[in-house]
């Protein structure tokens, strides 16, 4: 008995700690950024924070890095969302709501879904990952060369592809499939790119999500439920897959012939 004691209070104080250090780390990426405006300086702060990741032998870098890749896409994005809202043309009081409910919301992807392993919470942080990740590279990379912007998709969309299809028995096409889906990302990044579209959020006009940010996690949604119908089943299913085609074809029609009215060029 004294032993279990013992486990559950290690336990304890081993989960406190995690949250403490998620919470500070968290609460610096908002100070860094609020008081320094340096999106460098934020992200090593983002690359220290994972230390754990290059804490063992070389050889297993690569796979620590790709294991830990979503993370980094959500971390990294975090940076560039709260950096961008710090330099936009609004009052001091909405900014500080603002960065505080970017920071209260990336607090909750470290505590409550990032350590979550269901795969319906897998699908949901690479959900967030594809979101996320897309509207902050289309919200910095305006002046980019277009080779950075298609590779920076291929990424977020391999990455997003690779972090489900681990949850899977499936180690022959699951490569393949990343590899494809990410080229897949890449081609709507490179039409985004000449045909970028953004909408401006309520009551913070001068803050935009980029179009392309929600048809890449539509396309995404479709992408697994059409995988996961195959895998249970051997073959795509319409019944698996009909409602969320529909749904996201309808978003994206929406999204072209109406809203493209009222959303503005980045």
């Amino acid at each position: 008995m004294e032993f279990l004691k013992l486990v559950r209070r290690r336990s304890f104080l081993s989960e406190a700690v995690y949250m403490v250090l998620n919470i500070a780390l968290a609460i610096a990426l908002l100070l860094t950024i609020r008081y320094t405006e340096s999106i460098f300086l934020a992200i090593a702060l983002v690359v220290v924070s994972k230390w754990r990741v290059l804490a063992v032998r070389p050889r297993f870098w690569l796979a620590n890095l790709r294991s830990n890749l979503i993370d980094f896409i959500v971390s990294i994005s975090v940076v560039l969302h709260l950096y961008t809202i710090n330099i936009a043309a609004i009052d001091d009081g909405r900014k500080l709501i603002l960065l505080g409910i970017v920071t209260a919301l990336y607090i909750g992807w470290l505590l409550f879904l990032k350590p979550r392993s269901k795969r319906s919470y897998v699908a949901a942080q690479a959900g967030v990952a594809v979101l996320i990740g897309t509207a902050a590279l289309f919200t910095v990379s305006y002046n980019w060369p277009v080779s950075i912007v298609v590779i920076g998709m291929w990424v977020i969309g391999f990455a997003a592809a690779r972090h489900v299809l681990n949850t899977y028995d499936d180690e022959t096409h699951g490569l393949f499939i990343s590899l494809a889906f990410g080229v897949a990302i890449a081609e709507i990044g490179w039409v985004a790119y000449h045909w970028a579209i953004a909408y401006s959020l309520p009551l913070i006009t001068s803050l935009q999500l980029p179009q392309v940010a929600i048809i890449s996690l539509l396309v995404s949604f479709v992408g697994f439920k059409a995988y996961d119908s195959f895998y249970h089943h051997q073959k795509i299913r319409t019944n698996d897959i009909i409602l969320p085609l529909l749904f996201t074809l309808s978003v994206i029609a929406v999204l072209i012939f109406v809203f493209n009215r009222v959303g503005t060029a980045i």
